[in-house]
């Protein structure tokens, strides 16, 4: 039988790991430096720095927001997103 989803320590978790992993590959990809990307976003290096550790996490419209400005597809994760 499958474990039911939890929400607590989510930022600890494999999905999470993946996410990170991801949003890191999509700015590279993207040929964006930290410092790039948070001037393109509006935010502070830092703020992407936070996410790309896995010290902060980001919400689905965050998500979305950072990978049209990475020029990546939002459901291109998603779709190789393993629950």
């Amino acid at each position: 039988m499958p474990q039911p989803y939890r929400f607590s320590k989510t930022v600890f978790s494999k999905i999470n790991d993946d996410l990170v992993k991801f949003l890191r590959e999509a700015r590279t990809k993207a040929g964006l430096t930290q410092v790039e990307a948070a001037k393109k976003l509006g935010c502070r290096q830092t703020f992407i720095s936070k996410i790309e550790c896995g010290e902060r996490r980001i919400d689905v419209v965050e998500f979305v927001v950072m990978m049209r400005a990475y020029g990546t597809d939002p459901s291109h994760f998603l779709n190789k997103l393993k629950l």
